[in-house]
């Protein structure tokens, strides 16, 4: 009788053992640069607030660095379902949804307080878009993560003027900063953040588009020696997961990743625009910053205006409500 009681408790335990090992969501992430990085950090704040508020129901494995997919291969790889969830610089998704692409229009955000309006959680330009991106690819926008805004390295003579771009071979990261890099004179070179490094020690290019914080998580100013902080648009990330994944999720659990996702949002956007100025202030005893005069600036304008009509006319149907809902803000 005794052995029959032993029997059926051990039975219960691995039932209930295997019950709740089948409860358990694990949710496998993608990330291009390190678990330090600003974006790495908002991964794993969001992780301790779903694990949290599920008791234990979802997990969170984090693999940073590209050590699965390189940026490229992140929309199609969550949208397709190869792996849970991911970031990727917004501009990845283009290739589906080209009116992503309008975060990168030069100038086109008159200030940190238009852009901030413009891509806000809930946000008419924001519906607009994230609806697009699940739809052409199967990957939910759960958040944007703010990167920055962008500058340009370069070795020797520091650029000031779009003069100073004539014949150069620069860095992108999307087209529509190509049509940018064009109408300032200079030659487009699409290249992937993790590339950069070694691109500007061999000089495969002659100037680098990135944000201020890849400068210093990549250590940029090792191969570069000047900084220009133009900053005439935008760098986006989104983390995304599968649509049929997070649909195959409880209400409870889809409740709670919503949840934390528009927390750790605001968290990042806060955070990045705050302490831009103090990333330059870390990097400009290692590189020389050098900062637009309003003249200056007002060239850079002049010779962009093109890029936002370019956009308009190529872009499609969202492209164009995406950019009126922009400057209805």
């Amino acid at each position: 009788m005794k052995s029959l009681i032993k029997t059926a408790l051990a039975g219960a335990l691995i039932l209930g053992a295997s019950i709740a090992a089948q409860a358990e969501t694990t949710i496998k992430v993608t990330l291009q640069l390190p678990a330090t990085h600003s974006l790495g950090k908002n991964w794993i704040a969001f992780k301790e607030i779903i694990e949290k508020e599920s008791g234990g129901d979802l997990k969170l494995q984090l693999f940073p660095s590209a050590q699965l997919y390189k940026d490229k291969q992140v929309p199609e790889a969550v949208g397709s379902g190869a792996i849970e969830a991911g970031s990727a610089f917004l501009g990845r998704f283009a290739g589906s949804v080209p009116a992503v692409e309008i975060i990168n229009l030069p100038f086109f955000f008159r200030d940190e307080a238009h852009l901030r309006a413009a891509v806000a959680n809930g946000s008419t330009m924001r519906n607009i878009l994230d609806a697009a991106v699940v739809k052409e690819t199967g990957a939910k926008v759960l958040w944007w993560q703010a990167f920055g805004r962008n500058v340009y390295l370069n070795k020797g003579k520091p650029i000031r003027t779009p003069a100073d771009l004539k014949g150069k071979k620069v860095r992108t990261y999307g087209k529509v900063l190509g049509w940018t890099v064009e109408a300032l004179g200079g030659a487009p070179t699409l290249m992937s953040g993790s590339k950069q490094f070694l691109a500007y020690q061999q000089g495969a290019v002659d100037v680098g588009m990135t944000g201020a914080s890849a400068v210093k998580s990549r250590k940029l100013y090792e191969v570069m020696d000047n900084m220009t902080l133009s900053y005439d648009s935008a760098i986006e990330f989104v983390a995304v997961m599968n649509n049929d994944f997070f649909n195959s999720l409880s209400a409870k659990n889809q409740a709670i990743i919503t949840k934390a996702a528009a927390i750790v949002e605001k968290q990042l956007r806060d955070e990045v625009y705050g302490g831009e100025a103090a990333v330059v202030k870390e990097v400009a005893g290692k590189i020389n910053v050098v900062e637009l005069t309003a003249e200056e600036r007002a060239v850079w304008v002049e010779a962009t205006k093109s890029v936002v009509d370019k956009f308009a006319n190529e872009r499609g149907e969202v492209a164009v409500k995406a950019i009126e809902a922009a400057k209805g803000l």
